[in-house]
């Protein structure tokens, strides 16, 4: 439980974190940076636990969230830049 907790904690300043370093025009908002900084801390949490880098109860640390985020953010950028067109 508390894992999940420091996931979504991590993942909020991933996220912004995320965003700062994600080049181009990003219009998603504080809300929605905030959501996909979550998804990218528990996309490394969980995806780390699948590889074998991280044992259960253990949240992933703070640079693989960021880049858990930024890739989330990636393609977040990739169905919204679709959907406009």
């Amino acid at each position: 439980m508390w894992s999940l907790i420091v996931a979504i904690v991590v993942g909020f300043i991933a996220g912004l974190i995320a965003r700062a370093l994600h080049p181009g025009d990003d219009k998603a908002g504080f809300f929605v940076t905030t959501l996909l900084g979550i998804a990218g801390s528990l996309l490394a949490t969980y995806g780390g636990r699948m590889l074998g880098l991280y044992a259960d109860n253990v949240a992933a640390g703070f640079i693989a969230s960021v880049i858990g985020a930024i890739i989330i953010l990636f393609i977040y950028n990739l169905i919204v830049k679709k959907s406009r067109a």
